[in-house]
């Protein structure tokens, strides 16, 4: 597949280059999220930190129930987040026509 090392090289620097313009578009997007019918919003960047939450006052009367929105909002903005690396990284592979310099002919 390639005839020196020199070819390799181009490509891993290719890959290099993709994968940290790929870090810089993950980390830009922001994923937002509700709970409880809107008593609690989150929203978390790519990097899957939580850049903004947001408070309904009626969730504040009741500790149990503030506790549970948070915990299910943040569950599902991480699992959002992660699913965004994974398809941006998945994307990113493909792009690279399946090939493979280790694999054996």
């Amino acid at each position: 597949m390639f005839s020196n090392m020199g070819d390799m090289s181009k490509m891993l620097e290719g890959m290099q280059e993709n994968a940290s313009k790929l870090q810089a578009e993950l980390e830009s997007k922001t994923f937002n999220v509700k709970a409880g019918g809107g008593l609690i919003e989150i929203s978390m960047n790519g990097k899957g930190e939580v850049i903004d939450l947001i408070i309904d006052d009626v969730a504040l009367t009741d500790k149990d129930m503030l506790q549970i929105l948070l915990i299910g909002a943040m569950n599902d903005a991480n699992k959002m987040v992660q699913q965004n690396q994974q398809s941006s990284a998945m994307g990113m592979l493909g792009g690279l026509g399946g090939a493979n310099p280790f694999a054996n002919k």
